[in-house]
């Protein structure tokens, strides 16, 4: 493993902050993986899947069984790990300024496509190469506007070059699930089977550029500018929600690192005996058709239903309870589905998401992903 600091400074007058990066195989050799954990810095279940996922790929590396390169980023956020606000920390947004930290990327195909206009050849291959040269010029000239930007320009510039960029997350309280390009769908089809997934969710543009999706639409984007130039889907990106905040233990982070590497073998970055891919627990979904469960009222929020429940619509999921009067309101599902998702608090306010439930039809549009 070769480790390499990425200086964040200057982010503000006295502070410096780095990435720590760390690396497995051989640079530049394809295929090339980028897997970072805890982009959003208190989401802690992925932080933990990538400690083993280290202690794994370490010996595996001792073997010589790395046949790839295997770049990991254990920490991705060493802005939100600094965050506390009265003893709470908070990973997930920017105190600066409320942005997500996973929102917010910069969407660099229209200028990309001007770069390879003309320049493109009958010659797929070269296609990428071409490409993913485009896609580094126009990152370099993108200019950051504040400390978080910095540490996305970062990011970004690291995962762009990956063939397979594994996101990895968690939710308030949750079932494993993912979320992909609705093309990488047969991509990350075993992935899903070997973690257990109960919700797998497609998207083309769910909105917001999100980090997996900076890796990804730009190659079906592109092909789709250019259908007269073979353009393969070089950078196949998706987010890893592993469960809860809460869920921080070395069972789940050793079963989810073994899981990691089961598919990374699939995909011959690890050389190895191909692994049984289990039967998977749901088939891929529209992210359009997951919806979200809404607070009817203010008061005390009581779930009915566990999750990784399969629901009705109508089916009474949660119930919010006035303190006052004692009035009891039910927050029934919205379809048909699993409900893969709830949070963490127990107190809700009219109209706050309260849960998710992942259905089969498309009924949603424009931005489909939470604050």
């Amino acid at each position: 493993m070769k480790t390499e600091q990425i200086a964040l400074s200057p982010l503000a007058p006295g502070v410096d902050l780095s990435l720590t990066v760390q690396r497995f195989g051989q640079e530049g050799v394809r295929p090339r993986i980028y897997v970072q954990a805890s982009l959003h810095a208190d989401e802690i279940p992925g932080m933990i899947a990538a400690h083993h996922l280290r202690e794994r790929l370490t010996a595996l590396e001792a073997e010589g069984r790395i046949k790839g390169e295997i770049v990991l980023v254990p920490a991705a956020n060493p802005i939100g790990l600094a965050q506390r606000v009265m003893g709470d920390h908070i990973g997930r947004f920017h105190l600066a300024d409320g942005v997500n930290f996973n929102r917010g990327y910069p969407h660099l195909v229209p200028k990309v496509a001007e770069r390879v206009a003309g320049r493109l050849t009958q010659d797929g291959e070269a296609n990428v190469r071409l490409i993913r040269e485009a896609l580094r010029a126009e990152l370099a000239v993108w200019q950051p506007s504040n400390a978080a930007e910095v540490m996305k320009k970062a990011l970004l510039g690291l995962a762009q070059e990956a063939d397979i960029v594994l996101d990895l997350h968690c939710d308030s309280e949750a079932v494993v699930h993912l979320y992909t390009h609705t093309r990488s769908a047969e991509e990350f089809a075993p992935l899903s089977a070997l973690l257990g997934s109960h919700a797998y969710l497609l998207a083309d543009e769910s909105g917001d550029e999100p980090f997996d999706e900076a890796c990804s639409r730009p190659w079906a984007e592109l092909a789709d500018r250019f259908p007269d130039h073979p353009i393969p889907f070089a950078c196949h990106s998706t987010t890893l929600e592993f469960r809860g905040e809460r869920d921080v233990t070395h069972e789940t982070g050793k079963a989810d690192a073994a899981a990691l590497v089961d598919y990374l073998v699939l995909r011959g970055a690890i050389a190895g005996e191909a692994p049984r891919v289990p039967e998977a627990l749901c088939r891929p979904t529209p992210l359009a058709a997951s919806e979200p469960l809404q607070a009817p009222e203010n008061g005390i929020l009581v779930f009915r239903a566990e999750i990784g429940a399969k629901v009705k619509e109508g089916d009474v999921l949660a119930e919010v309870i006035d303190p006052l009067t004692g009035a009891v309101t039910p927050a029934k599902a919205p379809t048909d589905g699993v409900m893969f998702a709830r949070v963490a608090v127990r107190f809700a306010t009219k109209g706050m998401r309260i849960a998710k439930v992942a259905g089969t039809k498309a009924k949603r549009t424009g931005k489909l992903l939470g604050a």
